[in-house]
């Protein structure tokens, strides 16, 4: 079976999800693979922790590119978050994360709220609660 189309847009080098893994009308889950010789990389190659934020406004925008909005895919804010809870330093050179958005709560105004994880290995590594702004 095929993954659906990726639509976010972000490009390279800022892109950092390799592929879309689902969608549905609340949540969908991307892959994203670290690369070790990107310009992100420390001196190991592995991703710092801290990216997982990205990650997770990267999910975020694949869910709502995958919702087939008029003109494709848009940019939207990141407002911020409350907790950002991380259990490693940093995703090692060469790992596949699934992050996974959720959406809680959507206000007319275009804020909107996602429930975020990231999984190492079918394990979870990272969560959090994300505010964003997007137009409606």
């Amino acid at each position: 079976m095929a993954s659906p189309e990726l639509s976010v847009p972000q490009r390279p080098p800022m892109l950092l999800l390799e592929r879309l893994v689902r969608a549905d009308e609340r949540s969908c889950a991307v892959q994203a693979r670290v690369d070790g010789q990107a310009w992100y990389a420390d001196g190991s190659g592995a991703m710092p922790g801290w990216f997982g934020l990205e990650l997770m406004a990267q999910a975020i925008s694949a869910y709502q590119g995958a919702r087939g909005r008029d003109g494709g895919p848009r940019p939207g804010y990141l407002l911020g978050t409350r907790s950002y809870r991380c259990a490693v330093a940093a995703f090692p050179a060469g790992a596949v994360l699934e992050v996974t958005a959720l959406l809680q709560d959507a206000d007319p105004s275009g804020v909107s709220a996602f429930a975020c994880e990231i999984r190492l290995g079918g394990e979870p590594v990272a969560q959090a609660v994300l505010k964003v702004f997007d137009r409606p």
